[in-house]
């Protein structure tokens, strides 16, 4: 068995369904799969391929335990939960795709996983590049100024950091994790951005409301139309979800590249 596809209509993959299925290469599961059961596809060697489609929804604990020549995954978008050591000892794994930052990653999910580099945000990248075509250019620099955090080549990736950690005989094992202080960096830079933007066309939907309502044979100034949305409400949304902006504002004011909000 090399290449297993599973058809449409099934709905989870059981306990232990794939377990040491030592000629394993490659399994695609269909968008009907809501969950990974524990040890659903673990102790593969050979497995290098994972397809998975949006509609999983959690991949449970030791789901992928074991697949030491597994070198990328992807979680779909609909994945609101990975288990604790879903991919232990994946020795190979160098690369994960997250297409839902907000998924729940439990403790020691890439336990043992040590030469795991990098995490890739599409939907992230996307958002800020929105941000950019938007002509709110000055969040580049803003992104830049995140250490170690790639986004210029068409892909937000973070990289990895690996942990040590000690088990309850005093066993040491190392885990690799999202760097979650760039991540929430990243994350609350974009928001700011996103806020920014929605105050802005707030106001000119306003605007456009006063004029429409205004008598067309009325020569009153444009200007007079105008309504600005209260500084409170600006700062409100501004900072809705994103404390992190204040940080940022007092790191780069004292930092020797200045770049104000």
């Amino acid at each position: 068995m090399r290449w297993y596809i599973l058809n449409e209509g099934v709905q989870d993959i059981k306990y232990a369904t794939f377990n040491n299925c030592i000629s394993l290469e490659r399994i695609t599961i269909p968008s009907t799969v809501t969950e990974i059961d524990q040890y659903a596809i673990s102790y593969c060697p050979n497995l290098r391929d994972v397809v998975l489609h949006d509609g999983i929804k959690r991949i449970m604990s030791d789901a992928f335990h074991g697949c030491s020549s597994l070198e990328r995954i992807t979680i779909p978008s609909t994945v609101t939960r990975i288990g604790a050591d879903a991919f232990i000892n994946c020795s190979s794994l160098r690369e994960v795709v997250i297409h839902n930052e907000g998924v729940q990653i439990k403790s020691n999910a890439f336990r043992e996983c040590s030469s795991l580099e990098r995490f890739k945000f599409p939907r992230l990248f996307n958002r800020l590049d929105n941000i950019i075509q938007a002509g709110q250019t000055d969040i580049e620099a803003k992104m830049d100024s995140i250490p170690a955090v790639e986004w210029r080549g068409g892909e937000l990736v973070i990289p990895a950091v690996l942990r040590e950690n000690w088990n309850r005989l005093g066993i040491r094992y190392t885990v690799a994790e999202i760097d979650k202080e760039k991540l929430n960096s990243v994350e609350g830079l974009i928001t700011y951005y996103e806020m920014k933007e929605a105050s802005t066309l707030f106001e000119l939907a306003l605007w456009k409301a006063r004029i429409d309502d205004a008598d067309i044979s009325n020569t009153t100034n444009r200007e007079a139309c105008r309504v600005e949305v209260p500084g409170p409400v600006k700062d409100t949304l501004m900072h809705y979800l994103y404390p992190a902006a204040l940080i940022l504002d007092w790191r780069q004011e004292n930092s020797s590249n200045t770049t104000a909000f």
